[in-house]
């Protein structure tokens, strides 16, 4: 072969067809007008010679692209966990997803910055890094969703879980279960971490209890020093970590140590992440409903888009506790 092989066109399957250009337009894109025998053989035309609509071209022509735009931060599982959930949710309202991964060599700013340029309607953030001002500049330009952080709606709406509540809860259940000596292994500087730190501060003074903060991390190195850092010091009788990712890291460092779980120490994470399920883990977690937030922060965002809202709002919805394998009384 000496040339490039030829993509269909809307004219090819309508040749193919004997119809005009315009009724295949109509079946392809679900409009009503031709009847259900042209919509079949449109469909088994446009099949059979491997016709797929040029997205590119439609949404130059049209004035809307119905575009979203997600940055996502690839290693964190519940970010990547969520953003498929707002696909689908995007899905069931007809808009797009672009995606664009956060890297050590692509920051948040521009990656936000590549998803202009790709003329997103509105962006979704999840957990942002950036700064309120810069949030606020963003909000100015296209219709911003926060989604996971707290933060006054100034310029852009939030959608979040009441994160204090649910370490609350986790400290209730371990309180429950008869343990007195329960450590927080914290966020870090995550920016999850204040409002979780503060929910677990909250709940051992509700139950007059001695609190005790190890400082830890949004990963599993940080969960495993702060591990560390317990044995050394003489371990509690349960851990509530301040996420999924962290609380691997503790329950790594415990299995090597012969520590056992739940038998000698229970562990709690927060996000409820795949790994949290996974069978030989079984994680007591909090869980966020990454499907409900999602949905939300889609709805917030075509109030925008589609309707006529113009002041900010922060939906803050309800955490979970699911209890799993990790969590037991005390010794």
């Amino acid at each position: 072969m000496t040339g490039a092989v030829k993509r269909p066109r809307l004219e090819d399957v309508a040749a193919a067809v004997g119809v005009s250009t315009a009724s295949v337009s109509l079946v392809l894109r679900g409009v009503a007008g031709p009847s259900a025998e042209t919509r079949q053989r449109v469909l088994d035309a446009a099949a059979r010679l491997g016709y797929r609509t040029d997205r590119t071209a439609s949404l130059l022509a049209r004035r809307r692209t119905h575009l979203l735009g997600v940055p996502v931060l690839l290693r964190d599982s519940f970010r990547t966990e969520l953003a498929e959930e707002v696909q689908i949710a995007a899905d069931e309202h007809g808009y797009a997803l672009a995606l664009s991964g956060i890297t050590r060599t692509h920051d948040e700013e521009r990656v936000v910055e590549t998803l202009l340029d790709l003329r997103c309607e509105g962006l979704l953030l999840l957990a942002p890094g950036l700064s309120p001002a810069a949030l606020a500049a963003l909000g100015a330009r296209v219709p911003t969703v926060v989604i996971g952080r707290r933060l006054p709606p100034e310029g852009f709406d939030v959608v979040r879980v009441a994160d204090g509540d649910g370490v609350g809860d986790a400290v209730d259940h371990l309180v429950a279960l008869g343990h007195h000596a329960i450590a927080h292994v914290d966020g870090g500087s995550a920016h999850m971490a204040d409002d979780r730190r503060a929910g677990y501060l909250a709940a051992m003074a509700r139950h007059g209890l001695e609190p005790r903060v190890v400082p830890g991390g949004d990963s599993e190195d940080a969960g495993a020093r702060a591990a560390r850092a317990l044995l050394d010091a003489g371990p509690p009788s349960a851990v509530v970590a301040a996420n999924d990712r962290c609380a691997l890291g503790v329950l790594d460092v415990f299995l090597r140590g012969g520590v056992r779980v739940p038998q000698d120490v229970s562990v709690v994470g927060y996000d409820d992440a795949e790994p949290a399920r996974l069978a030989h883990i079984r994680l007591t977690t909090v869980n966020q409903d990454a499907a409900e937030q999602a949905r939300t922060a889609v709805a917030v965002a075509l109030e925008r888009l589609d309707g006529d809202r113009v002041d900010a709002v922060d939906r803050v919805l309800s955490p979970r506790l699911v209890v799993r394998g990790t969590t037991a009384p005390p010794p």
